[in-house]
C-alpha cells in the first residue's frame, strides 16, 4: 500500500504529490509551517489525507514548542492549529481533525496535566486518526464494492485514491475492494484540469495495483456515457451537505449531469467526517479559488495569451438529486439523504 504520509520523531514524512508520476519523492517536513505549507501547495492533497497531515503538524508543532506553562503553550497551540485550518477551506476534513486535536488538548490542560504528557497524547491522537482512517476506508471499500457491477467500466474523476488519504483509498478504495473481490473491472480516469490528479495520480497508483486502468480526457466522458461505454461513475469528496449535496473536484458536476442523461449511477465514497451536516445544502460549501497560473500554464509553459487571466475554482457542487448513493464507513446513505445522512452521522 502507497503510504501517503507518515510520522517520525524528526517530522511527518510525506509522498510529494506535485512530483507524481516521473518522481516518487518522500520528503521529511520538520516543522508546523513546513506541513502546512505542503497542504497548501498540494504536496499533500485529498480531503481525508488533508485531515491526518494537519492533525500530526499540530502534534510536530507542539512536540517542538519550548513552551514552559499552560498559558504559554495554549498560546502556542492557538497559534499552530489557526495555521493549519487556514490552509486550504472546502475539505472539512480538515477543520474536523483540527477540532479533534483541540479538544484533547483542552480536554487535557483543564484536568492539569503535565506538558510532555499532553505532547505525547497528541502524537498519540494523531496516529489514530491516522490509523483510522485507513480502516475507515477499507470499511468503506467492502461496503462500496457491492454496488459496482461483476464486470465492466468505471469511471472517476480526481483523485479519491491512497494518495488522497492514510491509504487504501475512498471512492479508488471501492475500486480496489471490487477487484479483491473478484470483479473484472475497468478504470476510466478523467485527466481532472487544470492540476491533472486524475492523470497524474489516479493512473498511477491503479497502475500499481495491476488494476486496468486508461486516462481521458475531461471532456470525452459524455460521448463514452453514449456509447454505453460506462456502467458507473465513482467519485470521492471534499464535503457533503445535510441534503446530500456534494463538493468535490472542479468537474464532477459536469459528470454527475451527463450520467445522469445517460441514466448511469453516480456514487460518492467518503468518510462521514467528510459529511457537514451544520449546512444546509451546498449553496453553503465555501469554494476555494487557487492561483489562475495553475491554468495559464502548463508544466511552466504559459499557454494563455499575454494579458489574459483565467478563474480556477478548485471544487464545485453537485446536488444531491444528481447522487444515487453515498457510501461511507458505517453504512450505505440513499435519499432522501436528510434522514439518511445523519442516521450514519449519529
Amino acid at each position: 500500500m502507497i503510504k501517503t504520509i507518515d510520522w517520525t520523531p524528526e517530522g511527518v514524512r510525506m509522498i510529494d504529490q506535485t512530483k507524481l508520476p516521473s518522481v516518487e519523492e518522500y520528503p521529511l517536513f520538520r516543522s508546523f509551517e513546513a506541513v502546512a505549507d505542503a497542504i497548501r501547495t498540494m504536496v499533500v492533497r485529498g480531503a481525508p489525507a488533508i485531515g491526518v497531515a494537519a492533525a500530526m503538524g499540530i502534534a510536530l508543532g507542539m512536540k517542538q514548542s519550548r513552551a514552559a506553562d499552560t498559558a504559554a503553550a495554549a498560546a502556542v497551540f492557538r497559534r499552530i492549529a489557526d495555521t493549519m485550518a487556514g490552509t486550504r477551506p472546502t475539505a472539512v476534513n480538515l477543520f474536523w481533525a483540527v477540532d479533534r486535536m483541540r479538544r484533547v488538548f483542552d480536554r487535557l490542560l483543564a484536568d492539569g496535566v503535565d506538558l510532555d504528557a499532553i505532547r505525547e497524547a497528541l502524537i498519540a491522537e494523531a496516529l489514530a486518526i491516522r490509523d483510522e482512517d485507513i480502516e475507515s476506508n477499507r470499511r468503506m471499500g467492502r461496503l462500496g464494492q457491492e454496488l459496482l457491477p461483476s464486470s465492466g467500466t468505471v469511471l472517476t474523476h480526481c483523485n479519491a485514491g491512497a494518495l488522497a488519504t492514510a491509504g487504501y483509498g475512498t471512492a479508488l478504495g471501492v475500486i480496489r475492494a471490487a477487484v479483491e473481490s473478484g470483479k473484472r473491472l475497468q478504470v476510466l480516469a478523467d485527466e481532472t484540469r487544470p492540476f491533472l490528479q486524475g492523470a497524474r495520480l489516479t493512473a498511477w497508483e491503479l497502475w500499481k495495483d495491476d488494476i486496468d486502468v486508461r486516462v481521458i480526457a475531461d471532456n470525452m466522458s459524455g460521448a463514452f456515457m453514449r456509447q454505453g461505454l460506462i456502467d458507473a461513475v465513482i467519485v470521492g469528496a471534499d464535503r457533503i451537505a445535510a441534503n446530500g449535496d456534494v463538493a468535490n473536484k472542479i468537474g464532477t458536476y459536469t459528470v454527475a449531469v451527463l450520467a445522469s442523461r445517460h441514466d448511469i449511477p453516480f456514487y460518492v465514497a467518503a468518510p462521514t467526517s467528510t459529511l457537514d451536516l451544520s449546512l444546509e445544502t451546498g449553496a453553503e460549501i465555501p469554494i476555494e479559488e487557487r492561483d489562475p497560473s495553475e491554468v495559464t500554464r502548463f508544466a511552466g509553459v504559459r499557454v494563455v495569451p499575454e494579458n489574459v487571466t483565467a478563474f480556477n475554482p478548485a471544487f464545485d457542487v453537485t446536488p444531491h438529486d444528481y447522487v444515487t448513493a453515498i457510501v461511507t464507513e458505517r453504512g450505505v446513505a440513499r435519499p432522501p439523504y436528510g434522514p439518511s445522512l445523519a442516521a450514519l452521522a449519529e
